[in-house]
């Protein structure tokens, strides 16, 4: 007689009955899934996205900050964004996050970022079947994601993560013991339903090993209940969410293995069998079934070309044109003059002589800096033209597009805290990002100092390298003690009303010679007033 037995191996605990050769072949699996190093911090950022539930202004700015943190999902977000199916009508480039969240919808980024994390996670395990299986888990998603769409209940887009992980066991089984899966597939081929083969195989369900997983994960509780199977035979409207989330999930990974092949006699009956079992629960008939597998369809293969199975495409098409060098005009020597600022630190608006065309400058500044520029202006024309801009989401674009444009390591837009008398930065993204906020506060009272010239003067600095005696001398302590290995940086004031409010700051651990060209430095000025703008319509 068997007896319940609670096995655990680091970073998984399995409770399961157990047998003997199957119940051996499980441990060795959970053991060979717990040495996998990868499989913990996936398990972190999976988590760290899953609780962003709302799509609220911190949420927006979290999501965007852990996405800007990891290049790769970064260059996989935008070429989603930049799909033909998502393509906005004025046909221009999608290159910052904050866009392609103003864009698709937190929700839409929310689920293709766990997506490509799943699918990262499992690196070097490109076998067939965990390709077939992580292709069936986006697909999946993005079929629930759809019906959350058409759904009157609140927060209905967390179907779509469940979704996702509703083949999660399979996956990991695919990766980590492919003699494993291929037992367990072969006897559901023979006509074994799939839950009484793994168990067979396994001593588990696949339901049973993703939710040990998902609960190590820390995933909620919601999300793992969706995953339960639900009764046989045809389905009536859920009378609550988390039955509706289950019907969505097992409907959606029932669907995903049809999709691409509604043509073929088989696939069509089991797509009439799908419609008999799901249609009423979820008001779906023949017509809005066929319409939803053509909008699915385009949308799953987007975000599987999208997460490395193919090489990224470039967002931005075309060669970097030729940019300008800096030069220093008399006009700009007299001005620095005139507001105590030393020669050099204004922005250049004159024309100016040809560069290089590499890829980045050695201070890690993009050649290309004009197109990105140019890009992120466009973004933000278009998203204040649509009239659902918030002053947040507009600033937020901006700060990420001086941060990707011009290669810096930390940027952050600080503004003033009248209760204390102080300038604070308020959002900052790029390295150390966090602790760098905490600390970038100074007082506001006035000092000769970078900051308080920029702002009292309302100049908008360059500085190249911080390093030169001229610039030491105006570079405050506080800054010197947060940032001390800043080479170059930018300050841009913010005014309202005639009134210094705040201020944009970007550094980089390099001097940068190569400066910031008039083109450039256009750009750079319509962008700050914009946000400018946006300020003195708030007052």
């Amino acid at each position: 007689m068997q007896t319940p037995t609670e096995t655990q191996t680091p970073g998984v605990f399995v409770s399961l009955p157990n047998s003997d050769e199957a119940g051996n072949a499980r441990d060795n699996l959970l053991l060979k899934i717990s040495a996998n190093s990868n499989l913990p911090a996936l398990g972190g950022s999976v988590s760290k996205v899953v609780e962003l539930a709302s799509s609220n202004d911190e949420a927006v700015r979290k999501l965007a900050h852990f996405v800007l943190s990891d290049v790769a999902l970064t260059q996989k977000i935008l070429m989603v964004a930049n799909a033909a199916c998502y393509r906005t009508t004025s046909g221009t480039p999608v290159t910052t996050i904050s866009k392609a969240i103003f864009m698709l919808g937190f929700d839409t980024v929310k689920t293709v970022a766990l997506a490509m994390l799943l699918v990262d996670g499992m690196s070097g395990k490109r076998g067939k079947a965990v390709r077939a299986e992580l292709g069936h888990a986006l697909a999946s998603s993005v079929f629930a994601r759809e019906l959350a769409r058409r759904s009157h209940f609140k927060d209905a887009e967390e179907a779509a993560v469940a979704a996702l992980f509703k083949n999660i066991g399979r996956v990991l089984v695919a990766a980590h013991d492919h003699n494993l899966y291929s037992q367990i597939t072969a006897l559901s081929d023979s006509g074994a339903p799939p839950a009484t083969a793994s168990m067979q195989v396994l001593g588990c369900t696949y339901e049973m090993l993703a939710d040990a997983v998902l609960v190590e994960w820390k995933i909620p509780e919601t999300i793992i209940h969706a995953l339960a199977p639900l009764p046989s035979g045809v389905l009536k409207q859920a009378k609550s969410r988390q039955e509706w989330m289950q019907q969505v999930a097992a409907f959606s990974s029932t669907a995903a293995t049809l999709i691409g092949n509604m043509n073929d006699q088989a696939d069509d009956v089991a797509s009439r069998a799908l419609l008999t079992r799901f249609g009423a629960a979820l008001n779906l008939d023949q017509a809005k079934l066929g319409q939803l597998f053509a909008t699915v369809g385009e949308e799953a293969r987007t975000v599987m070309k999208s997460t490395g199975w193919t090489p990224p495409a470039p967002v931005i098409p075309g060669a970097a044109p030729t940019v300008e060098r800096e030069a220093k005009s008399v006009e700009s020597r007299e001005k620095a003059d005139e507001q105590g600022i030393p020669e050099g630190l204004l922005f250049s608006t004159e024309p100016l002589a040809p560069l290089q065309t590499d890829v980045r400058h050695p201070s890690g500044k993009p050649v290309n800096a004009r197109d990105l520029l140019m890009a992120g202006v466009q973004d933000v024309t278009e998203m204040m033209a649509s009239g659902r801009c918030k002053t947040n989401d507009l600033i937020m674009l901006v700060l990420e597009t001086l941060y990707r444009s011009m290669g810096f390591r930390f940027a952050t837009i600080c503004l003033k805290d009248l209760k204390t008398d102080q300038f604070r930065a308020r959002i900052a993204l790029g390295e150390n990002n966090a602790a760098r906020q905490a600390g970038f506060v100074f007082p506001a009272k006035s000092s000769r100092d970078l900051f308080h010239l920029a702002m009292e003067n309302d100049a908008d600095l360059l500085i190249s390298d911080a390093s030169d005696a001229k610039i030491r001398d105006l570079v405050p302590a506080w800054h010197r003690a947060l940032l001390p290995d800043a080479r170059s940086f930018i300050v841009l004031p913010l005014q309202v009303q005639k009134k210094a409010v705040g201020l944009f700051y970007a550094d980089r651990v390099q001097p940068a010679p190569e400066g910031v060209p008039s083109d450039e430095t256009t750009l750079i000025k319509m962008l700050k007033g914009q946000v400018t703008a946006a300020l003195n319509g708030r007052t």
